[in-house]
């Protein structure tokens, strides 16, 4: 078997290992994970300390000669290395293939160019070019054999690894393997059950296999996903069913906190980002304040959605409301009874319609 390039890697690794990204003056970011492909944009751009000086163009509609220009265009300070990212460049590559092939054999010194794609096939003269002197990074979860399986022992390292460098607790391989045996290797999924269990585990602590079997279940999982979305939706009858049957099957009221809590707390500094731009005199979007929240980019139109249902108002108490929830779950007479009726609080107000 052919040794593969080594400018051609997974999401995953360059996670980890952020080295390749520095000197490639064309990147590409190929798949249909969304999740994946928002990660390794902000990982390159975390690499190239770049995360002031991006320009963004959308791939359906831009010209390439305002991409070239972006591209070319120096710095009022100098020496700053400037991003132009083209957000779903399908259409873009297609159009203008050959002007990117010349790109490629001769880029800008100064500017690093990203362009976002669903489908790269690695046959083309310009996929060619890209793996020899650029980065391809592949954005999606293989379907089967040795690379799923490669992949699925590469989302192990990187979970552990998130757990350690962003929520401060430590990921036992027991506790990563008990993960893939309960859920599908969706990266986004896997990430979010990370962040809720390092908050059950608190800081500094321990994320292993039993506290995985206790708090994890592909269907409890999905069941409270879907009590969240419909809560944010403002469908306060869909989201206490939801409720009812996770209470049924034996989930506890304090275990669905933290769940909901990573969530909304996007819903709350998204507000903050966007007024603390409207403050400055900036235009910003609600899009960008959510992306900028931490917002999963799959998650984004929903979220959207979602944050205008709740309003801005509404979306300001979010903190305090989770605060009295916090604070209600673990009071000293709070029953298994009283601790419903917390959540049934919270989910009526952030349901609640706008008038």
């Amino acid at each position: 078997m052919a040794k593969k390039n080594s400018n051609t890697l997974s999401a995953l690794q360059l996670f980890v290992d952020q080295e390749p990204a520095v000197k490639a003056p064309v990147c590409v970011l190929a798949g249909d994970d969304g999740f994946l492909q928002h990660e390794a944009k902000l990982a390159l751009l975390r690499a190239l300390e770049a995360e002031d000086s991006v320009e963004t163009f959308n791939g359906r509609h831009c010209e390439l000669r305002d991409v070239l220009d972006a591209l070319r265009e120096k710095s009022l300070f100098g020496g700053d290395q400037r991003v132009v990212v083209v957000e779903d460049a399908d259409q873009f590559v297609k159009q203008y293939r050959g002007e990117l092939e010349d790109y490629v054999a001769k880029p800008s010194d100064s500017a690093v160019l990203i362009l976002e794609c669903t489908s790269w096939p690695g046959n083309t003269r310009l996929a060619k070019a890209v793996a020899d002197s650029g980065l391809a990074v592949r954005c999606q979860t293989p379907d089967k054999g040795r690379e799923l399986a490669e992949f699925t022992s590469q989302l192990k390292t990187w979970l552990e690894y998130c757990a350690k460098q962003q929520f401060d607790c430590t990921l036992e391989r027991g506790g990563s393997d008990a993960l893939l045996e309960q859920l599908e290797p969706t990266a986004g999924v896997l990430y979010q059950e990370v962040a809720r269990l390092s908050l059950l585990a608190g800081a500094g602590g321990v994320i292993d296999g039993k506290l995985v079997r206790e708090h994890v279940g592909g269907w409890r999982t999905r069941k409270t996903w879907d009590m969240i979305d419909a809560a944010a939706d403002g469908n306060a009858s869909s989201a206490l069913q939801q409720l009812d049957r996770l209470l049924a099957a034996g989930e506890e009221p304090h275990a669905l906190l933290p769940q909901m809590a990573s969530t909304l707390r996007r819903f709350a500094m998204a507000v903050r980002i966007f007024e603390q731009a409207e403050q400055q005199g900036k235009r910003g979007s609600l899009r960008s304040a959510l992306e900028r929240a931490g917002a999963p980019k799959f998650k984004l139109n929903d979220m959207e959605r979602q944050m205008r249902q709740i309003g801005r108002d509404r979306a300001r108490l979010i903190y305090d409301w989770l605060l009295a929830a916090d604070l209600g779950l673990k009071g000293y007479n709070s029953t298994k009874d009283r601790a419903r009726r917390v959540i049934e609080t919270l989910i009526v107000r952030l349901a609640q319609k706008r008038n």
